[in-house]
């Protein structure tokens, strides 16, 4: 499994607000998206996400995105390794994702591809 990098997702209370600073830091434009009354805006290597508690929630359970080559590589390998696949993989519109609870009870999200590349 190759992984290309990762990005770090961050809930924040007001994604309008937040978007700029993320845009000077990270000096890149915002993707925006919504899945779920969740709306989505990738900036670089952080992904900001704002919503419904509720969908916040299971979200925070996330530690990061983390983006490979191939997801169905990286799920026969995490899968042989012992790591839980709680999701996927499925098609998105950016690519394939699954989400993963690693033996240490840490869960990951892992995609195809990501917006910071």
């Amino acid at each position: 499994m190759e992984i290309m990098g990762a990005t770090l997702r961050i809930c924040v209370d007001d994604l309008e607000t937040s978007i700029p600073f993320y845009e000077r830091i990270a000096g890149a434009p915002a993707l925006r998206n919504e899945r779920g009354g969740v709306k989505v805006a990738a900036i670089g290597f952080f992904l900001l996400m704002s919503g419904p508690e509720a969908e916040l929630e299971i979200l925070r359970k996330v530690t990061a995105t983390i983006a490979v080559k191939d997801v169905e590589e990286a799920h026969r390998e995490l899968a042989a390794l012992g790591a839980q696949i709680i999701a996927g993989p499925v098609p998105t519109p950016a690519g394939r994702n699954m989400i993963v609870r690693h033996p240490d009870g840490s869960i990951f999200e892992y995609v195809d591809r990501f917006a910071a590349s």
